[in-house]
């Protein structure tokens, strides 16, 4: 078992099916050939492996001979792929606290991700540098192409523009001619370094964020803080985040949500108890929320519900239904329907 089956948000393979299409690929298509529907990347709280997008992304890289896919990637993505973390940043004081946010929440997005701002590499007491890394310590070039394109896209967008990047660090071999990555960073980029890095000037901390919101700010921190202000995302929102994206009948079991964990099924269940929940109960809460949406909601027949929801048959999503909610599924349906709207 592999590190890098950590899972990622599928929001990080946003608009990857349009870069593929812009260089005569099969769009959609592609994403499709890896098991992931396109419209999950439209959704926050849906996982899929690191392994997967770094094999997404370099295989992309070399079945379409776009060697700067991973840059191309991080020129089109979207702050508010992020998402609260997107709100917190853009809202923050000073650039500075941007940066802090970032580093305490990029969890959000992966437990597999770091970012943190260090001493210049290079010594010069004038300048610092933003690392970007994997936990996982497996990061193929690609992914890390686009993760410290992204860091660069993000601090643009926080500045308002040129931000006065000194050079680029990275850890590999240039992939794509080195036009390609001075055009991205709009700086020289070193490769085979120790680490993946942007270089800047020191007094970029102090520098105000243009536009920001205070109220926004503390709402989404105190958001961020609530739900994961933890040096990692509490284990049972990953396990739920994870039953969520993977309904019915391929709904993943202990061990299979432990592997996606790179964890013994024994140590999540652990983990799980500690934090005062069974793996048991969060499959129930998962399928007690997707049977009632599908219940109220739609007019799918009760037998396709239930294997929607990962029951074998009407009868079971019957009982489960009475035990829910004290009531019938057609009782269910027919009070939602009589709801005044």
């Amino acid at each position: 078992m592999r590190d890098s089956d950590v899972p990622i948000r599928a929001s990080i393979l946003r608009g990857l099916p349009a870069v593929v299409t812009s260089v005569g690929g099969p769009g959609e298509k592609f994403l499709a050939a890896y098991g992931v529907d396109e419209r999950l990347t439209a959704q926050q709280d849906t996982f899929v492996s690191v392994r997967l997008v770094e094999k997404v992304l370099e295989d992309a890289a070399a079945q379409l001979d776009v060697p700067d896919f991973g840059l191309r990637m991080a020129a089109q993505q979207d702050l508010h792929v992020l998402g609260p973390l997107a709100i917190a940043m853009e809202n923050s004081r000073t650039v500075g606290e941007a940066l802090e946010c970032a580093s305490r929440y990029l969890s959000v997005l992966s437990p597999a991700l770091s970012h943190e701002v260090i001493p210049d590499p290079l010594d010069n007491p004038g300048v610092l540098a933003i690392r970007y890394a994997s936990t996982t310590g497996t990061a193929s070039p690609q992914a890390i192409d686009y993760g410290l394109g992204m860091v660069h896209r993000v601090v643009t967008l926080v500045t308002g523009g040129s931000y006065g990047l000194r050079s680029v660090q990275l850890p590999h071999p240039a992939l794509a001619p080195e036009t390609a990555y001075r055009d991205h960073f709009g700086a020289e980029v070193a490769f085979d370094c120790d680490r993946a890095a942007l270089r800047m000037p020191r007094q970029l901390l102090d520098v105000p964020v243009s536009g920001g919101n205070e109220i926004l700010r503390d709402i989404a921190v105190d958001y961020l803080e609530s739900h994961f202000g933890h040096e990692e995302v509490p284990v049972s929102d990953l396990v739920t985040a994870i039953l969520e994206g993977q309904p019915g009948p391929d709904q993943p079991d202990l061990a299979k949500v432990a592997r996606l964990l790179s964890l013994h099924p024994r140590t999540l269940q652990r983990l799980l108890a500690v934090e005062g929940v069974g793996f048991k109960d969060l499959v129930d809460l998962v399928r007690r929320e997707q049977a009632r949406k599908l219940i109220t909601t739609t007019d799918l027949a009760f037998t396709r519900i239930a294997v929607r929801v990962g029951l074998r048959e009407q009868s079971s999503l019957t009982r489960a239904v009475q035990r829910w909610f004290g009531t019938s599924p057609s009782d269910l349906r027919r009070t939602a329907r009589d709801q005044p709207r």
